[in-house]
């Protein structure tokens, strides 16, 4: 039934076609975002980035003021393809980033997409990364741009490691870290849900971790806590939740770039999580931290129209949908 509305929805509001190699674009108005660009990626499989990149941009335009591009993996045909690893969609709009936002997993892009990423990066552009922007890249070895399959590791703080949580079974509780708690990209969060598991993960100690994630026994929020042992990537066992894994963090560095780089990372954001406000928040007070903006008290995160998210999963995507349906 969500289907059924939501592609209805963006059938009767659907604009003329882009002119093929232009992203698509929401523009902003006045607010404290006026003049910044951000270029939101959408390209993974699993999560439907292709659904929450179009609604985080919608909100930083119209709610705050910032010009943003959003960039798709696309089929020949020029229909939204998550699956497309290989594609991303007018990468010559990285070129004036001020900023990035990102979901993207395992992508193969040309060497003209990557360049175009490259040197955004090598600009010190700072970066948002959700979920499997953790492993982001799967460049064959000889690619000149190779170095980027550690991306997650090197810029963002952390690769892949496991699921932490029981896939499809364990939701995520946010806990705010107390050490960080007065931290600017945690400002009006208080409540932070998600469906998606727990990632293993153990940043750098030069990354400030602002929140980390309760594996519950269910997938409601209201579901208890889980409690059982697990082996981590280094051997040692331990409970579930005892310490907790950190699904989000701060860091800065200059790695590859010309000038230090501010990221926040967190292993959340399926479309889904995304329902919640202030994951939502979260994100847009990370577009205004890395800018070294003044992050509101409590920043407007409603959606601009509906926002009905797909259920996460492989080949659930909505076909034949292309850039332009997100507009109206």
């Amino acid at each position: 039934m969500r289907f059924v509305i939501l592609s209805s929805f963006l059938a009767l509001f659907s604009s003329s076609r882009l002119p093929a190699g232009e992203p698509l674009r929401f523009e902003g108005g006045d607010g404290p975002g006026k003049g910044k660009h951000i270029v939101l990626i959408a390209g993974d499989e699993e999560y439907r980035s292709e659904e929450s990149m179009p609604m985080l941009a919608r909100i930083l335009a119209e709610r705050h003021g910032f010009d943003c591009s959003v960039l798709f993996s696309l089929a020949k045909d020029g229909a939204i393809a998550p699956n497309n690893g290989t594609s991303l969609s007018a990468p010559q709009a990285l070129d004036s980033a001020d900023a990035v936002v990102m979901l993207i997993r395992f992508r193969k892009w040309p060497d003209d997409a990557m360049a175009a990423f490259d040197r955004a990066m090598k600009r010190g552009v700072p970066v948002v990364a959700l979920r499997t922007s953790t492993h982001a890249f799967q460049l064959p070895k000889d690619s000149a741009f190779a170095s980027y399959n550690q991306f997650g590791k090197e810029i963002l703080g952390e690769k892949w490691v496991s699921h932490w949580g029981k896939h499809k079974h364990e939701a995520t509780r946010g806990v705010i870290e107390e050490k960080h708690a007065d931290h600017p990209v945690l400002r009006g969060v208080s409540d932070i849900f998600g469906d998606s598991d727990v990632y293993e993960a153990a940043p750098p100690e030069d990354a400030s971790i602002l929140l980390r994630g309760r594996v519950l026994a269910g997938m409601e929020p209201d579901s208890p806590p889980a409690s059982y042992s697990k082996k981590r990537a280094d051997g040692t066992i331990q409970d579930v939740n005892d310490p907790m894994m950190p699904i989000a963090w701060t860091r800065e560095n200059r790695q590859g770039s010309e000038r230090p780089r501010k990221v926040l990372c967190t292993t959340m954001g399926a479309a889904t999580d995304l329902e919640n406000e202030d994951l939502r928040r979260l994100v847009v007070n990370g577009v205004f931290w890395a800018l070294e903006l003044d992050v509101p008290a409590k920043a407007a995160v409603a959606p601009v129209g509906p926002f009905l998210a797909l259920p996460y999963g492989f080949n659930t995507f909505r076909k034949n949908i292309r850039p332009e349906e997100h507009t109206k």
